[in-house]
C-alpha cells in the first residue's frame, strides 16, 4: 500500500485542509440564503403589489439574475466592485454578496408565486374580519405560502451548495480549490491521488446535498 492513491488524503494536513474548504463552501451557501431569503420573501411581497412600475423593476431584476451566468456575477462583483466603487472586502464577503442577490432575485419569485397561489377567498375573509394589509400577510397569506413554497426553497439550496464549486474562480480556498492544490502538490508522488480527491469532494457534497434533495421530494410529493 505504499504510495497508495487513498494516503494523498491524509498526508500532512490534507484531510484538514479538505475540511476546512468544506466548512468555507457551506458558510457562504448558508449565509448566502439566510440574507437571500429574507430579502427574497421582501421581494415577492412587493412583487404582489398593484403597482406597474416596482413590479417591472423587480421583474428586470429577477431576469438579470437568471440571464447572468453566477461565473460571470462573482466576476462583477469581485473585480468590478472594488474598481468602480471602492469596495474593499474579503473574496469571501464579496460572494456572499453575489449569491445573496442571485437568491434573491429567484426567491422573489417562488415567494410570488406561493403568495399568489392562496385562495382569494382566503384574502377575503381576512379582510371581511377587519385585518390590515400587514396582519392578513403575517396571519393569512404567509403561513398558507410558506407550505407552498417549501420544497422550491429547499431545491433552490441545494442549487446554491453545488454553485460554490465555483468560488475557485475568485481565489476563495473552498474544497475545490483546495483539492486542485492538494493534486498540483502530490501529483508525483501519488498519480492516482487525483481519483481520490474528486472522489471525496463528490462524497463530501452528496452528504451535504442528498438530504435536502430527498426532502425536496418528499415535499413535492406531499402537495
Amino acid at each position: 500500500m505504499a504510495h497508495s492513491g487513498i494516503n494523498v488524503l491524509f498526508e500532512g494536513t490534507n484531510f484538514a485542509r479538505l475540511m476546512g474548504g468544506l466548512w468555507t463552501s457551506v458558510w457562504i451557501a448558508a449565509l448566502s440564503l439566510v440574507i437571500g431569503l429574507v430579502l427574497g420573501t421582501l421581494l415577492g411581497l412587493l412583487r404582489t403589489r398593484q403597482n406597474r412600475f416596482v413590479r417591472l423593476l423587480l421583474l428586470l431584476y429577477l431576469e438579470f439574475f437568471r440571464i447572468v451566468p453566477t461565473v460571470v456575477l462573482l466576476f462583477l462583483v469581485y473585480y468590478i466592485l472594488p474598481r468602480q466603487f471602492h469596495v474593499n472586502l474579503p473574496a469571501t464577503w464579496m460572494a456572499v454578496l453575489a449569491f445573496s442577490l442571485w437568491v434573491s432575485a429567484e426567491f422573489s419569485d417562488i415567494v410570488r408565486g406561493a403568495l399568489e397561489s392562496v385562495p382569494v377567498h382566503q384574502r377575503e375573509t381576512g379582510l371581511a374580519l377587519g385585518m390590515n394589509e400587514w396582519q392578513l400577510f403575517r396571519y393569512v397569506l404567509l403561513p398558507q405560502a410558506f407550505r407552498l413554497e417549501l420544497p422550491a426553497t429547499i431545491n433552490l439550496a441545494t442549487r446554491v451548495v453545488k454553485t460554490t464549486s465555483l468560488l475557485m474562480m475568485i481565489s476563495i480556498m473552498d474544497v475545490i480549490n483546495v483539492g486542485q492544490q492538494i493534486i498540483e502538490a502530490n501529483n508525483q508522488t501519488y498519480p492516482t491521488g487525483v481519483f481520490w480527491v474528486y472522489g471525496l469532494i463528490f462524497f463530501l457534497y452528496f452528504i451535504v446535498d442528498y438530504p435536502l434533495s430527498r426532502l425536496s421530494k418528499r415535499l413535492t410529493n406531499n402537495h
